[in-house]
């Protein structure tokens, strides 16, 4: 049986690292990848993310046909196509397109509950892993998970929209709030500068969110923490570093013919769930820290 961990202290700031230097927080957290099955359970949570995968995108799209833009989600696909290696990037746009297709309208409408009912999926599977990287046992009903789960997919899909409008559209948007209040062009420079850290700062919130409701522990709100951060910036690297990879290494397709697109979007959803997990030790080796050193006498 798990042995049951000193409780955190709530009122003592993530960003102290719980009295822990910056060398004994990576030892920490490196035995508790290895302790917590990271790794394996990063593994696990790719299997579950496949099949959230095109239910998510499928609700991103009736939520994009709501917007007044056209194209929303052709421009969301184009980032993608950034992020991605190129095969992973094709299978992605050629399943969409042919489940979007293929679908009549009441399943862009009434049917995108069902969509949205099987991403939550994958967002239960991360509340498992998430519980197991806190040391806390899952003791809430299955109907409150599911709701949680819930309120997490469509809050997480929520972000990504307003992510994309100001992505997007945050120039258009700049020049036509400029002209309303009477502005001029530096204004609309401005705004333009400051959407991408705007963008960034939604992913942050939207992770932050994910750590804080989905594991089972009463825990504190903190908008940025440093498992946050690390995620973020450890998720940019490795997509970043795959994609050069693949393309100046790599050579999926002659490797595994055309299963190579499906090997890659696989292999990047498994080094997505160990970022995210990464960054949830982290966070949980701060707090346990900062626990032990209230405690000690």
């Amino acid at each position: 049986m798990r042995r049951r961990s000193p409780r955190p202290d709530r009122a003592a700031s993530p960003w102290g690292l719980g009295g822990l230097s910056i060398q004994q927080l990576t030892g920490r957290v490196y035995r508790r990848l290895w302790e917590d099955e990271i790794l394996d359970r990063s593994a696990g949570l790719s299997y579950y993310f496949s099949f959230a995968l095109f239910p998510t995108l499928l609700f991103l799209t009736a939520l994009f046909g709501m917007l007044p833009f056209p194209d929303a989600m052709s421009r969301l696909l184009d980032y993608v196509d950034r992020v991605l290696p190129p095969d992973a990037a094709s299978l992605l746009r050629k399943t969409l397109a042919e489940v979007v297709t293929g679908a009549s309208g009441s399943l862009l409408s009434v049917g995108v509950l069902a969509a949205l009912w099987a991403a939550s999926s994958g967002m239960l599977s991360i509340m498992t892993a998430l519980n197991v990287a806190y040391r806390v046992v899952e003791r809430r009903p299955w109907w409150k998970t599911r709701v949680i789960a819930l309120a997490l997919t469509f809050g997480s899909s929520v972000f990504a929209l307003i992510g994309l409008v100001l992505l997007v559209f945050g120039g258009g948007i700049g020049r036509v709030v400029a002209g309303w209040i009477g502005l001029g062009a530096a204004f609309t420079l401005t705004w333009a500068v400051l959407q991408w850290p705007a963008a960034i700062l939604l992913v942050l919130t939207a992770l932050s969110l994910v750590y804080w409701l989905a594991p089972a522990a009463g825990r504190r709100w903190y908008w940025i923490t440093p498992g946050s951060i690390f995620a973020v910036l450890a998720w940019l690297l490795m997509s970043s570093g795959l994609r050069v990879y693949v393309d100046l290494v790599g050579d999926y397709n002659a490797t595994y013919g055309s299963i190579g697109g499906v090997i890659l979007l696989m292999l990047w959803l498994y080094l997505s769930g160990v970022a995210l997990l990464i960054g949830a030790e982290i966070n949980s080796a701060v707090e346990h820290a900062a626990a032990e050193e209230t405690a000690a006498p």
